[in-house]
């Protein structure tokens, strides 16, 4: 047998007869429907909005302001020279590109920070966006080079 588009039924009992809501006594929701008597929601369009408090003063309004965000302010990707020291070779050059290549960082935001956390025996020219001093310095201290982009 083979099936056909208009052969295809619901499984019996999952679906069920809406209710006749306002149909008479009898059916158990006539007169107010199930609505209640009188009352916002009792009535046509009777939607109130979640935030909506009756007379109370709204949440939003009692909260205080709180925060501030500078729109000079700007979102480095860090990497310390700790991970340099391990997934990179002496004299190698360290860019944007290698550093996602390499999948030490995701995306770069506004560019790329080097931080100066752990030890770096080996000489490497970072390019890098920003440094911090003991970065800097122990970049240099090894024969390397610190390239701010």
């Amino acid at each position: 047998m083979m099936l056909k588009l208009d052969d295809l039924k619901p499984t019996p009992g999952s679906v069920k007869e809406p209710k006749r809501v306002g149909r008479g006594i009898g059916s158990g929701l006539g007169k107010t429907g199930g609505r209640g008597h009188k009352g916002q929601k009792s009535r046509g369009s009777g939607k109130v909005h979640l935030w909506l408090e009756g007379g109370q003063t709204p949440l939003h309004r009692r909260l205080p302001k709180v925060g501030f965000k500078s729109f000079t302010h700007k979102s480095y990707a860090v990497v310390n020279i700790r991970t340099l020291e391990e997934k990179f070779q002496a004299n190698e050059e360290v860019t944007p590109e290698t550093l996602i290549n390499k999948g030490l960082i995701k995306k770069m935001g506004d560019g790329i920070k080097i931080l100066g956390s752990g030890e770096l025996t080996k000489p490497l020219t970072v390019r890098a966006h920003a440094f911090s001093k003991t970065a800097k310095k122990a970049i240099e201290m090894v024969g390397g080079k610190a390239e701010v982009i």
